[in-house]
């Protein structure tokens, strides 16, 4: 028995050792080059994820993949300044960097603004089925399909949409109240009305300021601004009008009108950074409070103005918002006006962000009141407030 045994373990030991000698005078050696090929053939060929097989239905919804490979399903909104905006079948509204939409795909009509390569010649608007695969972008009306470079690309607004669905509304509200032993009663409200399209878009901006302090008014100025703009280029843009209405007892203005036009230049133009430029002619009307004797209480000027805004987005969750304007008026209304307001913007939950502002307003030659008494040049204030995005 242990004869058999050991005799049985010989044998199979043989067996695999004449094995492994045939199979290797039978494999031979490939040369280093025949190698090399075979590593480069390999590694030509990529692998192909679930993600790109998947071919979105034909359904009611639009349709994006980011670069990351995930597909999502809802309506695409508009895209402009490199920002998309779709509002998700299960994640609700959403914001994405041009940069990480990988593939878009519409199932219905929309408005696309494009550039062409002579940054010098004027955009043109075509209106149809949209699909962006890589670089190419392709636009299907009943004239049939059209097809663009995706870097010509401007922006994009649903074609067929209601008016409503072209206007955003951001508002915000901070308040101070202190009853016992001194009153205090202050508030801040500031509103950002937008609506954009392909073509152009409209600004309406108001920030008001109102403090009580043992019943006597210690602070009471209001500003509301309008424009409108229209894209000439992928850089430039005409204001076409602009208007500001203030007011501002304290500063000696009652009621303060200007009107104007102006030229327009996006400076910076990046996913997460922008930056605006404008410059032109415009007419101020100002009434005061109070003048001295033998002076008018009404003033009008031809003015020259800049101003510049400049959007950055610090992390995906905080936004910092500089803007700027700066007015050069007659001796009677001031000679130099500044306006300038920063604020940091941070996500809290959902659409409702926590804002904190500087504002600061400089006029360089007040107008004085009636008993000789001079304003400040200066008036800075510090706003903390809550605001929601409609």
């Amino acid at each position: 028995m242990e004869y058999t045994t050991a005799h049985r373990h010989s044998t199979v030991l043989n067996i695999c050792m004449v094995a492994t000698l045939g199979l290797a005078m039978t494999v031979k050696p490939q040369p280093a080059h025949a190698q090399g090929s075979a590593q480069e053939t390999a590694g030509s060929h990529s692998v192909q994820l679930p993600e790109d097989k998947f071919v979105p239905p034909a359904d009611q919804f639009d349709w994006i993949q980011l670069t990351s490979g995930e597909w999502l399903k809802g309506t695409l909104e508009s895209l402009y300044n490199r920002k998309l905006v779709f509002d998700s079948d299960e994640l609700d509204n959403l914001s994405f960097d041009w940069e990480d939409v990988k593939r878009v795909r519409c199932h219905g009509l929309q408005s696309i603004r494009l550039q062409p390569s002579d940054p010098d010649a004027a955009p043109f608007t075509v209106i149809g089925n949209l699909e962006i695969v890589g670089d190419k972008v392709v636009v299907t009306s009943d004239g049939g399909a059209q097809e663009f470079a995706r870097s010509s690309l401007v922006s994009i607004a649903e074609g067929s949409a209601e008016e409503i669905d072209y206007w955003s509304v951001k508002v915000s509200l901070g308040a101070n109240l202190r009853r016992g032993n001194s009153d205090l009663l202050e508030y801040t409200g500031a509103a950002n009305v937008r609506r954009r399209d392909a073509d152009s878009r409209v600004l309406v901006d108001y920030l008001g300021n109102y403090s009580e302090a043992e019943g006597t008014q210690t602070a009471n100025n209001q500003r509301l601004s309008a424009a409108y703009d229209l894209f000439k280029t992928r850089r430039h843009f005409w204001r076409v009008a602009g208007a500001e209405y203030f007011t501002d007892p304290f500063q000696n203005f009652r009621h303060r009108l200007t009107v104007g036009t102006a030229l327009g230049y996006h400076m910076v133009d990046m996913a997460k950074t922008e930056w605006d430029i404008t410059a032109g002619l415009a007419y101020q009307y100002s009434e005061f409070v109070s003048v001295e004797a033998g002076r008018s209480n009404t003033n009008d000027t031809p003015a020259l103005t800049v101003s510049t805004t400049y959007d950055h987005d610090l992390r995906v969750w905080i936004e910092l918002i500089v803007g700027y304007d700066f007015l050069v008026v007659n001796e009677d209304a001031g000679t130099y006006t500044h306006h300038f307001v920063t604020t940091l913007s941070t996500d809290l939950i959902g659409d409702l962000d926590f804002d904190v502002s500087l504002v600061w307003d400089r006029i360089q030659d007040p107008q004085p009141k009636s008993d000789g008494e001079v304003p400040e040049r200066d008036d800075y204030r510090l706003i903390v407030s809550l605001s929601y995005d409609f």
